[in-house]
């Protein structure tokens, strides 16, 4: 497994390839879970893997864990290389923002990016489509593998890809849960004994929202509200519990297109977000 450590150790291995073969990326932050191999174990089949780790500034708020979150390369490399990974990109913040995050052109996706996680933490997609774009273009993969439990982020990066026309196919990879159903999360460490315990509470309860906007489908908005209602008698604080359309992310008050549960609550100081297809 190479490891390239520069953005010009990138573009030499890139183009050391032969035309013919394929490459499949997974970008990630780093710190590693099973859900970040199936990213790999998604692409890997069709060819060469590379995936990247870089703790994106761009995306983080003012007042978020960017300086807390959590930095484990030497054990994240081993990973990859056990799952079959051909290179691992570890760019600088240099690198990626020569001028600085303030001065580095942006990449804004509209309508997708104001409500939900977007409305939570402004800014935050604006630092995603940025980074991903740039990292599509260093690494020119065929295709790019994202997970689902970021459903939202995941048709943000599909509009962008669509309307950038970058010629990078998007993979989603179904959410890889722990045995109780938490949706595995590198944030998931930060949760305390007892946190933890409870946590997978609030799967549950988007899958229980879930089935029952299934099985009303007109009453949609009762339905939410008692699932607020669970999560916050709970303890969890509420952050958002919404039907929306996949299509656009327009609020669902019927299921006449696709629709999914999406929710975030911050458990002590973790944020624990997740989605359920109805």
């Amino acid at each position: 497994m190479e490891i390239l450590r520069s953005l010009d150790a990138m573009r030499e291995w890139r183009a050391s390839l032969a035309p013919d073969q394929h490459v499949g990326f997974a970008p990630t932050m780093g710190n590693l879970h099973a859900g970040h191999i199936q990213l790999i174990n998604a692409v890997k089949q069709q060819g060469n893997v590379v995936a990247s780790i870089f703790v994106n500034p761009m995306q983080f708020g003012g007042n978020e864990d960017l300086d807390a979150y959590p930095r484990t390369l030497e054990a994240d490399l081993a990973k990859l290389e056990a799952a079959g990974t051909a290179a691992v990109f570890t760019p600088t913040t240099t690198d990626i923002y020569p001028d600085g995050v303030s001065q580095h052109t942006a990449v804004d996706v509209p309508g997708l990016t104001d409500v939900l996680c977007g409305a939570s933490r402004p800014g935050h997609f604006r630092g995603v489509t940025t980074v991903v774009s740039k990292l599509l273009g260093i690494v020119r993969p065929h295709v790019a593998a994202f997970g689902a439990k970021d459903l939202q982020q995941v048709l943000v990066i599909k509009k962008m890809v669509r309307d950038l026309s970058i010629n990078t196919e998007i993979e989603v990879v179904p959410t890889v849960r722990e045995p109780d159903g938490l949706a595995m999360s590198s944030r998931n460490g930060y949760l305390s004994r007892d946190e933890r315990a409870l946590a997978p509470l609030f799967s549950r309860t988007l899958e229980e929202t879930a089935k029952r906007v299934a099985e009303s489908g007109s009453d949609i908005g009762t339905v939410i509200a008692e699932g607020k209602v669970i999560l916050s008698n709970s303890g969890f604080v509420v952050d958002y519990l919404e039907a929306r359309h996949t299509y656009d992310l327009s609020e669902a008050s019927s299921l006449n297109q696709e629709t999914a549960i999406f929710g975030a609550a911050f458990l002590g100081t973790t944020r624990l977000i997740d989605n359920r297809i109805v």
